[in-house]
C-alpha cells in the first residue's frame, strides 16, 4: 500500500520520538547506539534506527522502565537455545491489546464486529508469559460471540467437544472461526483422520494460524499445511490465514489468504518493514532477499526497531516471508547478536 509523503512523515516523527525517549531510558540500547555512532542528534529517519537482534532480549533487560513496575513480561519459548528465553516487558497492555484490537478487526474480521470462534490454543491464565495466549484471548473476548470457547486443557485440544461444535456449527449454518498456532492444527487434523472425519464449514467461516511446528507436531510443508486444513475444514484457502507475530513486537501481520505459498504480509500503518543484509546492515535493492527488520511504534518501552532471523522479499503492499535464515545469512544474524552483546555490555 502507497503511502503518502504525510503519513510518512508523522511515522517519521512519532518514530523519532521514541528513539529519543529509548536511548535516554534504555541503557543497553544506548550504549549499543553511540558504539554505533547514532544518537537523537544524528538520527534523522527512522530507517536509521539502530536494529537490536531479536536474540538480545534473551541476554540483557531491555525496558524503559524498572522491571519491577511491569504490569507482563512475555517470554519466548525457548526453543532455540533452551531454557534461555527471550523477554519482553510492557508497563501495561494498553496499548498492546489496541494495538491487537485495531487490527484484527481490519485484517480478520472482515468487516464482521464478532463470529463465533474456537481457540485451540491454551488460555493466558493457563500461560501468563505467553504473548500468543494473551492475543488469543483478546480476540475470543472482543471479537467472539458468547458461544465461543477455548477447546485446549490439560490433555490438549479437546477433540471431541471440538467435533461436537463444527458439526453443530455445519447443521445451523453459522460461520466458525478457529484461531491456533500451527501445531495445534495438526494435532486436530490427525486425530480426524484415525476418525475419518472431515466437515464442511458454513460460508463465512474461517481459520487463523500464527505458524511455526516447534516440535509439537509432524512438520509439514506450508502448501501441504494449508492444502490439507482447507481440506479437512471444508473452507477455502483464501479463508486461511496466517498471522505472522514474535514476543518481541507489539504488532502482528497477516496475509490475505493462503491460495498461494509464500503470501503477503501486510502490516498496519504503525508499523514499517525493511530487508537488510545482516552482514552489513545496509537495505536490500528491491525484490531482492534479506533479512527483515521491523520498526514497530507499539514497542514504546523496549526498542522499535529489531532485527529478526526471518528472511523475505519487500513488496509495495508488504513483504514475502520465506523463512528462517540459512547459511551465510543465518551468520550474519549470529555476528549482529555478538556485536549488539559486545557494544551493550561495553
Amino acid at each position: 500500500m502507497a503511502l503518502s509523503d504525510a503519513d510518512e512523515a508523522i511515522f517519521n516523527g512519532m518514530a523519532l520520538r521514541l528513539f529519543a525517549h529509548q536511548f535516554e531510558h534504555n541503557p543497553p540500547f544506548q550504549k549499543f547506539c553511540q558504539q554505533r555512532g547514532k544518537t537523537p542528534r544524528t538520527v534523522k529517519s527512522w530507517r536509521d534506527i539502530p536494529a537490536v537482534p531479536i536474540n538480545g532480549f534473551k541476554d540483557l533487560t531491555l525496558s524503559c522502565v524498572p522491571t519491577e513496575q511491569c504490569e507482563r513480561v512475555f517470554m519466548t519459548s525457548g526453543t532455540t537455545r533452551g531454557d534461555v528465553k527471550g523477554r519482553h516487558f510492557h508497563p501495561d497492555l494498553v496499548v498492546y491489546d489496541a494495538s491487537m484490537q485495531r487490527n484484527f478487526a481490519k485484517a480478520f474480521m472482515q468487516g464482521r464486529t464478532c463470529m463465533r470462534m474456537g481457540v485451540l490454543f491454551p488460555t493466558s491464565q493457563a500461560m501468563p508469559n505467553s504473548s500468543l495466549a494473551h492475543y488469543l484471548d483478546l480476540a475470543l473476548t472482543h471479537f467472539g460471540t458468547p458461544q465461543s470457547e477455548n477447546f485446549t486443557g490439560e490433555q490438549g485440544v479437546d477433540v471431541a467437544r471440538l467435533v461436537r461444535v463444527i458439526q453443530s456449527c455445519e447443521q445451523s449454518g453459522e460461520p466458525l472461526a478457529l484461531l491456533g498456532a500451527s501445531f495445534s492444527f495438526v494435532q486436530v487434523m490427525d486425530a480426524l483422520a484415525e476418525q475419518g472425519l472431515s466437515f464442511n464449514l458454513p460460508a463465512g467461516s474461517r481459520l487463523l494460524d500464527t505458524g511455526g511446528f516447534k516440535g509439537q507436531s509432524r512438520e509439514l510443508a506450508l502448501e501441504d499445511f494449508y492444502n490439507q486444513l482447507s481440506q479437512v475444514m471444508g473452507v477455502g484457502r483464501d479463508q486461511c490465514l496466517n498471522m505472522y507475530g514474535m514476543t518481541e513486537l507489539s504488532t502482528q501481520f497477516y496475509d490475505s489468504g493462503n491460495a498461494q505459498v509464500p503470501s503477503l504480509k501486510r502490516g498496519p500503518h504503525w508499523i514499517r518493514s525493511r530487508v537488510i543484509d545482516p552482514l552489513t546492515g545496509a537495505d536490500m535493492p528491491f525484490g531482492e532477499r534479506g533479512i527483515l527488520v521491523h520498526c514497530d511504534l507499539a514497542n514504546y518501552n523496549a526498542v522499535t526497531t529489531i532485527l529478526t532471523e526471518d528472511v523475505g522479499i519487500l513488496h509495495e503492499d508488504g513483504f514475502f516471508l520465506l523463512g528462517r535464515a540459512q547459511g551465510a545469512q543465518a551468520k550474519g544474524c549470529s555476528l549482529a547478536v555478538e556485536d549488539f552483546l559486545k557494544a551493550a555490555r561495553t
